[in-house]
């Protein structure tokens, strides 16, 4: 049912007619994202998020979750290469309207023990001054899975799907509500935004939940839910939309 919570992948459907090639997932340039967080608990990638200041991160009211460290300035999980840095969190306060089963509200602030250090592999990503338009080019990142697409000797496609160790990226654009209301039929709500490419191809799925829509460089969306299954749907995936949330997320970071 699509109703279970999924998030990004950066994958591969789309194919050229005619022809055994398939588009692939791609992984983003190194510290391309600077405001890229990953999230852990007791150690292990929980979910997505985003630097919005250095003691603040916005990621999703789904990855609620106890014992939560941030991790700064990453690309390979696996892997150091210099500008890492680890960051306790000391409180984590989830859209106090959140409803699970409907996915409204989902969203929330999570604030660092220590602020980040800023530097260009760790910066904040704006907040918008407005909201998304349709057509809009975004693009989203995460370290979710992302499926390999590629022809049997049959003919056939096979679709394996994997955890990347690095993070990956996406050019997806804005869908109009209307049509993706359509796909989403009465759940998509205004505080909602669609996202994705035309025809299917590039969609959500586990493991990056949380994480960034960047449009025109600003912080649009934060991966929340989508069709299943992730890496053979043709619907958008779809994102809280951040500029709905703009008091509430300031007046909050001033109260705490």
């Amino acid at each position: 049912m699509w109703l279970l919570i999924f998030t990004f992948l950066l994958t591969s459907a789309a194919a050229q007619e005619g022809s055994s090639k398939f588009l692939g997932d791609e992984e983003c340039r190194p510290h391309s994202q600077p405001w890229q967080v990953a999230l852990f608990e007791r150690g292990r990638f929980n979910c997505g998020a985003s630097l919005i200041s250095p003691y603040w991160v916005l990621s999703a009211a789904h990855c609620h979750t106890s014992n939560m460290m941030a991790r700064l300035g990453e690309h390979n999980l696996r892997k150091r290469d210099g500008p890492e840095q680890l960051r306790a969190v000391s409180r984590l306060i989830p859209h106090p309207r959140y409803e699970a089963r409907s996915h409204l509200h989902d969203l929330m602030l999570v604030r660092l023990r220590r602020p980040a250090r800023l530097s260009p592999q760790v910066r904040p990503v704006p907040l918008p001054s407005r909201c998304p338009q349709p057509g809009e080019s975004c693009v989203v990142s995460g370290w979710g899975l992302v499926s390999d697409t590629e022809p049997e000797t049959t003919g056939s496609r096979e679709s394996q799907v994997n955890l990347p160790d690095t993070l990956h990226c996406a050019n997806i654009s804005v869908i109009p509500a209307e049509s993706c209301s359509k796909d989403y039929a009465s759940h998509l709500m205004s505080t909602m935004v669609c996202a994705g490419v035309e025809g299917g191809g590039t969609n959500s799925c586990e493991g990056d939940s949380g994480g960034p829509l960047v449009c025109g460089g600003v912080l649009q969306g934060i991966v929340s839910w989508g069709d299943v299954p992730c890496d053979s749907t043709t619907k958008p995936g779809v994102y809280t939309k951040v500029c709905s949330y703009l008091e509430w997320i300031r007046d909050t970071m001033k109260r705490n």
